[in-house]
């Protein structure tokens, strides 16, 4: 519009036309440039008032020093061209225009013209698209795979930075944009199978197929490639791959497959969430894991709880981690809808836009309900007895450690009370070994119901259980150990069967008597064992002074060990008489130990501390030799004598027992009847059968089987109805009482009675009197054994003994006695009383 028009035209009419405009427009005076006039449509887009911003300078839009420089030079709007830029609104906000400086006259002070556009929405359209290829390109970078975008014809549109680390590929590959140079690369670094890498990038006929597939590269690295079209409104445009490194993985199967499936195919449950972790997404898999629970619209930490509760921090947890370039993982309970919960794994890691901010989270969820039924079986098998389901040695040691800390911190008391059962074994050898463990249930059921909550039963093995009292001094102690013998001795039932369990306990205390588990176990122990000394069935605390016995016990033992090999060792033989015709018809070996520093040892002594540790199997094989070579030189020197042995339990269950018995009589040349093997009963009824063979393979050869102690175990006449058994054996203790105690006659009478109905010999043992001898031959018994005839004699006297039978006709009571008289005579006084030791 020319100055002409313009004063053709009226003022007011021209201001109106001009407000009339869509078009924000001023008019500046070109000298000052200061506003003249404002349009209406100005007002509404520059903030100012159409009136009130006359006169005001142009410098109130510029909103930034390069505008500000704009106005300051009349050859920048001269040209009169458009341009983008941003001015300041009267609120002081910056908004987009497209601004354009004309002059309306010619003259250099006339007027200017002032348009200016809106372009906030296409501002913002153009931020959004911008955010877009942000996050694509985040996505790209922040992925763990290598991601290589192609055409249908091979060429290289894009790739990310773990693409080059994972293909190696040389740093001026990455600027000069050779795609020749890096599909040759890739070629060449894939072990096999080159050809078959170049022509699926280059195939136009697999445009549209998805293909996955592994691939070894020359450096041993593995790594699964997965191939998917690039599609443009339905139609390829491309290919993309991904490369994931599974060299680590490459063990785990499970894993593999969880790694190399996409969203919708991973075996994992996989969920995505917006920047406030609200999920806005899941796949088919999560779905599955979340039983109909609904996860739409939930934040990922309303899905899960910890062992102890909600979990509302979890998205602060994972956050703390992204920030440090990781990603948040652990172990969580997925609530499902029916209230139940299952056991998953979480993997939680962040997508951030090309402002480095947290645009979504993906979440990989696996199901370890069974890993944590099966970590929750190993644990239990690791910390607890798999016989009764009492804590074991480890639960307890963990327990005790605690309780101790706790202990030295307020200076109060633990105690640890040792509980072993009494004979256990004879259940176990009577009735078998899965009957005394089902008694060992019973025994920890009792046990356990006498615990407090913070007190600790635990089953070490075998027989032997160990208590931990928190908080316990001696007066308590004592009274659970009472109480514990107490209820103890209530009959137990089982299969319709009554029977009771004796228990011997042993206590020690921390710190008094030891500072560790192993000390108090040690000590209570010890403390035990000091209760199994003197009869059983009690406890009994620890004293210093036990342990001096316990190191004797370990020196008598390690004497006995030596023993054999330094000639400390002997066999004695105590005859077995005929009451009728008074003659030796058999001899018991005994073993006997002197020792050059415990003197001699009693067997009763030496005897149980050789089994317990096992060496009985050594000794009684020593013995079986003597004793056979003894009987041997007997026989050929023309006064032969059956010679009874001695055999223990765990000697007689050797599997090469039998084998070994025909090799000594073998090697010695002596016939098997004149050899007698003497076995307890428990023996014959543990693993009944195998025994029964056993015993029936020994007599086959001819050598006698006698039963020891009868009366004293569990004595049933269905074993000796069935077994081949040419002798039994009335124990000492009911002897003793004869001829006055009428329970002793009773019994002595029966056993004789069931000896003469079965057709075996029967010997009473610890015959010392000829009172004795004579009710037992008035109870119709044959032989006896004792001091009457003599104790047990070392092998040359015995002879002599035999010597004399044989060539003198004298009886073994009356060689016997008429030997005291001669000692008497020739003695100063000292009488018989040390022969009988």
């Amino acid at each position: 519009m020319t100055m002409q028009r313009l004063n053709v035209i009226q003022p007011s009419m021209a201001y109106a036309m001009l407000d009339a405009l869509q078009e924000a427009l001023w008019l500046l005076d070109a000298r000052q440039l200061t506003v003249v006039y404002a349009n209406a449509a100005s007002q509404s887009l520059t903030g100012f008032d159409a009136v009130q911003v006359r006169g005001q300078p142009v410098q109130v839009l510029a909103g930034t020093p390069l505008q500000q420089a704009f106005w300051s030079d009349p050859l920048n709007w001269q040209a009169g061209a458009p341009f983008l830029t941003q001015i300041r609104r009267a609120d002081g906000q910056l908004i987009p225009v497209e601004m354009k400086v004309s002059p309306l006259t010619a003259q250099a002070d006339g007027v200017l013209v002032l348009s200016m556009l809106d372009r906030r929405e296409q501002a913002q359209h153009e931020a959004e698209l911008e955010s877009l290829l942000s996050e694509l390109r985040a996505t790209l970078e922040s992925a763990a795979d290598g991601m290589l975008v192609c055409t249908l014809e091979g060429s290289i549109r894009a790739f990310n930075h773990r693409f080059a680390d994972l293909w190696q590929l040389p740093i001026s590959f990455l600027t000069q944009g050779d795609d020749a140079a890096i599909l040759a690369h890739m070629t060449a670094q894939v072990v096999n199978g080159e050809t078959e890498f170049r022509n699926l990038i280059t195939a136009p006929e697999q445009a549209m197929i998805e293909t996955s597939d592994v691939l070894e590269l020359v450096n041993g690295t593995v790594v699964e490639r997965r191939s998917v079209p690039q599609l443009c409104r339905g139609v390829p445009t491309g290919r993309i791959y991904s490369f994931r490194d599974i060299t680590d993985a490459a063990q785990s199967a499970a894993d593999l497959r969880l790694a190399a499936r996409v969203f919708e195919s991973s075996l994992d449950g996989i969920f995505i969430a917006d920047a406030v972790h609200r999920i806005v997404r899941t796949n088919p898999a999560c779905v599955r894991l979340l039983q109909g629970v609904e996860a739409q619209g939930q934040t990922v930490a309303a899905l899960f709880e910890s062992d102890t509760g909600p979990v509302e921090a979890l998205g602060e947890w994972a956050r703390a981690r992204w920030e440090q370039g990781g990603f948040w993982e652990g172990n969580l309970w997925l609530k499902l809808a029916d209230g139940r919960r299952c056991a998953v794994w979480l993997s939680w890691v962040a997508l951030r836009d090309a402002s480095d901010e947290i645009v979504q989270s993906i979440g990989f969820m696996r199901d370890m309900t069974q890993q944590y039924m099966d970590q929750q079986r190993i644990e239990q098998l690791a910390y607890s007895d798999p016989l009764t389901d009492l804590p074991n040695r480890l639960a307890l040691s963990m327990r005790v450690e605690a309780a101790i800390a706790e202990a030295r911190m307020t200076g109060s008391v633990l105690s640890i009370l040792f509980v072993d059962l009494d004979r256990f074994k004879i259940i176990n050898d009577s009735l078998g070994h899965e009957f005394g463990d089902r008694v060992l249930r019973l025994v920890a059921q009792r046990l356990s119901a006498l615990m407090r909550a913070e007190d600790m039963l635990c089953r070490l093995g075998g027989d032997e259980f160990v208590i931990c009292l928190q908080g316990c001094d001696a007066e308590r102690a004592a009274a659970v150990a009472e109480r514990i013998l107490r209820e103890m001795q209530q009959p137990f039932m089982l299969d319709g069967l009554g029977f009771s369990v004796q228990c011997s306990i042993g206590v020690a205390q921390f710190p008094t008597d030891g500072l560790t588990l192993d000390e108090l176990i040690r000590q209570a122990d010890i403390a035990m064992y000091r209760v199994k000394e003197r009869g059983r069935g009690n406890f009994s605390f620890y004293q210093p002074q036990m342990s001096a016995g316990l190191l004797s016990r370990m020196k008598l033992e390690h004497a006995m060990r030596q023993a054999l090999d330094k000639g400390h060792m002997a066999i004695y033989y105590q005859p077995q008489v005929h009451i009728e015709t008074d003659r030796i018809v058999a001899a018991e070996a005994l073993m006997r130990w002197t020792d050059p520093e415990f003197g001699v040892v009693s067997p009763a002594v030496f005897i149980p501390l050789a089994e317990e540790s096992g060496y009985i199997v050594t000794l009684g094989a020593w013995v079986l030799e003597q004793s056979v070579q003894e009987a041997a030189r007997w026989y050929f020197q023309g006064t032969p004598l059956k010679v009874s042995v001695n055999v223990s339990a765990l000697e007689f269950r050797q599997p090469d027992f039998v084998e070994r018995l025909l090799q000594v009589l073998q090697r010695n040349a002596l016939p098997a009847q004149w050899l007698e093997l003497e076995l307890t009963e428990s023996i014959l009824l543990t693993d009944a059968q195998e025994m029964a063979l056993r015993v029936r393979q020994i007599a086959e050869l001819g050598v006698g089987l006698v039963i020891d102690d009868f009366g004293t175990g569990y004595s049933s006449m269905a074993y000796l109805k069935k077994l081949p058994i040419s002798k039994i054996k009335v124990d000492q203790s009911f002897v003793r009482g004869l001829p006055e105690d009428e329970e002793d006659r009773a019994i002595v009478a029966a056993v004789i009675s069931i000896g003469q109905a079965l057709g075996v010999e029967v010997v009473a043992e610890g015959v010392e009197t000829g009172e004795q001898c004579a009710a037992i031959y008035n109870m119709r018994g044959s032989y006896f054994q004792g001091y009457l005839c003599a104790p047990a004699l070392p092998p040359e006297q015995l002879l002599q003994r035999l010597k004399a039978q044989h060539e003198q006709g004298v009886g073994a009571v009356a060689y016997s006695q008429s030997l005291e008289l001669s000692m008497d005579a020739n003695a100063d006084g000292a009488g018989m009383a040390g022969s009988r030791q």
